[in-house]
């Protein structure tokens, strides 16, 4: 099986556990609150030490896959959204040796961008009524943390995968 197929399949993996095993382990008063992305998370990793094309496109499948599985006010939010974070995250900084800072800065960046970009899409049609103060507060904060701890606990193996990744594809074209 090659390489970008097994992180393509890490990728479905993360999206089941995130809507069924993580939903079960968090508890109940902040059920509410947090709503782990893991996916958002590894295409930070993809857009940066890969490139951002694939996070882009990554991003626009697997936010499509949230959008039709976790139907909610709209269709096509999350895809965008993801989309367009991972994209920009990737073109901002592209670095395909981004030490453990760097990428946890990143990780805090693009989490914060994902989520603004769905607070604001959902401000625009008037599908939200809280404010931006009281969501960053209540949802994006939260958010943040667990997409931090899960980035760390990642950063390794996750890097090593698509690094080889990248060695086979540039192995194949010379």
């Amino acid at each position: 099986m090659a390489r970008k197929q097994i992180l393509v399949l890490l990728l479905f993996v993360l999206f089941i556990l995130q809507g069924t095993v993580v939903f079960w382990l968090t508890p109940s008063s902040l059920q509410l609150q947090i709503y782990p992305n893991f996916v958002l998370v590894c295409l930070f990793f993809v857009s940066i030490y890969y490139h951002r094309h694939t996070g882009l496109v990554l991003g626009l499948l697997f936010g499509m896959l949230h959008d039709i599985v976790y139907y909610g006010e709209m269709i096509g939010t999350y895809s965008f959204a993801m989309g367009v974070s991972a994209y920009l995250v990737g073109l901002v900084f592209k670095s395909p040796r981004a030490p453990l800072p760097m990428m946890m800065t990143i990780v805090i960046l693009g989490s914060l961008l994902f989520d603004s970009t769905l607070f604001g899409i959902y401000k625009v049609f008037r599908l939200n009524p809280t404010s931006y103060n009281w969501s960053l507060l209540h949802h994006m904060l939260p958010n943040l943390l667990v997409h931090f701890a899960f980035a760390l606990a990642i950063y390794v193996p996750l890097r090593k995968q698509i690094e080889l990744v990248t060695k086979n594809q540039r192995r194949k074209a010379s």
